[in-house]
């Protein structure tokens, strides 16, 4: 998936069946998440020509299943560092054995080779919920998925990124009135639930610049969510015709998106 002078994020699955996302400059390529089988990530990494063993890093930014499902097997089969929070680690002991983990904390910045990654708290029911932004050169890609409410804080690090990958999980009416019992849709509801497809909106208008190329939304419900339904709510709160918006699924790889670097 690498291209010269391009920094590039392929989702390769978004939902609750699994979620993982493809990022890579010219010198890196990393995992944010890895939600899905050891063999199905290979399949799809190979499907965006990405081949597993040049992955430099698996980044996990909480302990549910539908984010972790892989990482302990691609770790150990590509010897692949995996990047964890120590809350976080704590709370999935299926991870099992890595040949090398690395705990980063939120609010503190790490690099792995040239991709600078800025880790910060959000709002989910996990042990140590992160959103991430990954910067190359002068460009910024943005990722917050499952959180229940945006605070200032996400947007703040999300501010000025030139993609971003955002939860636009569920519409509000079908959630109300679909066959979830009620406790279940009071948890997708409350502060450490989801966001709707109005709340991505609503910060997609907050945080809109010229230089936002394209915005991904991720963690749609298949119960509770249409595509279709996400990117008319949210187009219409964005109502930019230069920035692209997509939806990402659960069941194949999604396009690969790329930023053209500096020249050196």
């Amino acid at each position: 998936m690498k291209q010269n002078n391009s920094f590039c994020v392929c989702p390769l699955a978004s939902g609750s069946k699994g979620n993982a996302l493809l990022v890579s400059t010219p010198d890196t390529a990393i995992l944010v998440d890895a939600g899905l089988s050891g063999v199905e990530l290979q399949r799809r990494m190979t499907a965006v020509g990405q081949d597993p063993a040049d992955l430099s890093a698996i980044v996990i930014t909480h302990e549910h299943i539908d984010h972790v499902r892989g990482a302990g097997v691609l770790g150990r089969r590509f010897n692949i560092p995996v990047y964890i929070s120590s809350a976080t680690h704590q709370a999935c002991p299926g991870l099992g054995h890595v040949p090398e983990l690395i705990h980063f904390e939120c609010g503190t910045r790490f690099d792995i080779r040239d991709l600078v990654l800025n880790p910060f708290s959000i709002s989910h029911d996990a042990s140590d919920p992160a959103g991430l932004t990954l910067t190359w050169q002068q460009s910024k890609i943005g990722i917050a998925t499952d959180l229940g409410v945006v605070t200032n804080l996400v947007r703040t690090h999300l501010s000025g990124s030139s993609v971003l990958y955002l939860e636009s999980n569920h519409d509000p009416e079908m959630l109300i009135n679909g066959s979830y019992p009620w406790h279940l849709k009071q948890r997708i509801q409350s502060r450490t639930g989801h966001l709707s497809n109005n709340d991505a909106g609503t910060l997609l208008a907050d945080l809109y610049h010229d230089q936002l190329h394209h915005v991904i939304l991720a963690h749609l419900s298949e119960e509770n969510n249409r595509p279709e339904r996400a990117l008319a709510e949210v187009g219409r709160c964005l109502n930019r015709p230069g920035t692209a918006l997509s939806v990402a699924g659960p069941d194949r790889p999604g396009d690969v998106i790329r930023i053209t670097g500096k020249e050196k």
